[in-house]
């Protein structure tokens, strides 16, 4: 028995009502969903710290997620762990015609746009409503961030979309003076949606400037918290409490913990 099949009867055993763990037998997709989404996370951490053996760690977490889930669905007759893995090869094969298809394809090489020709047409294929949307099978459940990108994508695969960088910065500003005037207005509902605009205005200048904004964002945020511990350490050490230092010094403060980042 291979690592995985062991894998796959431990999660059957977990999932046995009469001698499996209770825990794992009252769960199902809605209540294990949210761990699938967090261990996700905790490899994407692991990665960005560059911790290998933290890695394999919730490598391990993520595909005990995917086992979980499709021990769930065997139990409901609608698929099993097979049935994935069989999706996704055959999926990565017809994905890769330059890879694994005529000699014509492979000597053709990568074409541009392939990709996501090749998806909307298995979106196409798949779809049981007479009307199929360039932006189907892009999953409310997204994080927002990435969901704006995708759809921008989306969008701009079939020519709705700015000609150039240039373009979304005037967008940018065009956003930015209508949420000045909802501030204005003073009106909560009117600030939340031009600042939401706002927002999708600056993820598409990510796609234009080929930026990831997830990987930007988080990157910004791990910045902004190295430097303000260390302007935590520094007031430690000065026998000092951030609260009590006002806004001008707190300022000079965060300018020495980015000199010293």
């Amino acid at each position: 028995m291979n690592s995985l099949e062991k894998l796959l009867e431990v999660m059957a055993r977990l999932r046995d009502k009469q001698n499996g763990c209770p825990w794992d037998v009252q769960q199902d997709f809605s209540t294990i969903a949210p761990y699938t989404i967090e261990e996700a996370y905790e490899v994407a951490d692991a990665i960005s710290r560059n911790d290998m053996p933290g890695l394999q760690d919730e490598l391990g977490d993520l595909l005990f997620q995917v086992v979980f889930h499709a021990r769930m669905a065997e139990e409901a007759g609608a698929f099993g762990f097979d049935d994935v893995a069989t999706g996704i090869t055959e999926k990565m094969i017809r994905r890769h015609p330059h890879v694994f298809g005529s000699e014509t394809d492979r000597r053709n090489g990568p074409q541009k746009g392939a990709w996501e020709q090749i998806k909307a047409a298995e979106r196409a294929a798949a779809s049981r409503n007479e009307q199929v949307s360039a932006l189907d099978g892009v999953a409310t459940a997204m994080a927002a961030l990435k969901r704006a990108e995708k759809l921008g994508k989306r969008a701009a695969a079939v020519g709705f979309d700015w000609p150039d960088a240039g373009g979304v910065r005037s967008k940018i500003n065009e956003e930015m003076a209508e949420l000045s005037a909802a501030e204005c207005s003073g009106k909560a509902s009117d600030i939340e949606e031009e600042f939401g605009d706002l927002l999708f205005a600056v993820v598409n200048l990510a796609r234009h400037l080929h930026v990831d904004p997830e990987k930007a964002l988080a990157a910004a945020n791990r910045k902004f918290e190295r430097r303000f511990r260390l302007m935590e350490s520094a007031a430690a050490a000065d026998k000092v409490k951030l609260e009590s230092l006002g806004l001008d010094r707190l300022e000079k403060r965060w300018q020495a913990a980015k000199k010293n980042d």
